[in-house]
């Protein structure tokens, strides 16, 4: 997991961390290592309006990713294992996944995550989490470039122009020039500092951390939650 100690910039320190890899067991199960700190975590009540998600709107359980576009290890969980809880726990209508931002590797982190934001607020839930897969994408291997601004606005206009027309692009970028949205970027940070989250991805399910050691505990925490919600 990327963490925030000591250095911003090097968020291979783990002090909060996930580690994410291609483990096949049985039948071709991803298994999810992660490793959490001794600090507590207080439960959080989220407001999910005017968040970006995944999932049927009536879905009984919340997952909440919170993440950093310039994250290897976010990059990695996209990759592999976000693929996999949309197929088990999100299309089968158990749960809805939620996005949050958190920032904090090195300056172009806001940017992206404001862009961001632009991108769903003007365009909509649908090319968000286009836009979203994409920039994991195109985020650039190797260490150096975490405290390297990778993601100028025009790497991220070029990323939505990828994914959007020219029109719908140039709408965000007006958008974000003008700095409409930066509310909603706040509105993720804020809980970033009340809930003391140490690096990402951070996982919340029905506003409890996740501290479970595989994604077998995800799948099971979760259905555990809708089944006591009558699914």
């Amino acid at each position: 997991m990327a963490n925030k100690t000591k250095n911003k910039n090097q968020s291979s320190r783990a002090f909060f961390y996930w580690m994410v890899g291609l483990v096949v067991v049985c039948i071709g199960t991803i298994i999810l290592l992660a490793k959490v700190n001794s600090a507590s975590h207080q439960d959080a009540t989220f407001n999910y309006n005017n968040e970006p998600y995944l999932g049927n709107k009536n879905a009984p359980v919340n997952i909440v990713e919170f993440g950093d576009y310039k994250c290897p290890v976010c990059k990695n969980f996209n990759a592999t294992v976000f693929p996999d809880i949309i197929k088990d726990l999100v299309q089968t209508g158990k749960a809805k996944y939620y996005f949050m931002n958190d920032p904090f590797i090195y300056r172009d982190s806001t940017r992206a995550a404001q862009f961001a934001e632009t991108v769903y607020i003007e365009l909509g839930n649908t090319a968000f989490w286009k836009f979203h897969d994409h920039l994991y994408e195109k985020q650039p291997d190797g260490s150096k470039y975490e405290s390297t601004d990778v993601y100028s606005l025009n790497f991220l206009q070029d990323t939505l122009k990828d994914v959007a027309g020219d029109k719908d692009t140039q709408k965000v970028v007006t958008a974000f020039k003008q700095q409409k949205y930066k509310a909603a970027l706040k509105k993720d940070i804020n809980y970033v500092n009340k809930l003391k989250i140490d690096g990402t991805p951070t996982i919340f399910v029905d506003g409890k951390l996740f501290k479970g050691q595989s994604y077998s505990d995800l799948i099971n925490l979760v259905n555990k939650k809708a089944k006591e919600k009558g699914m």
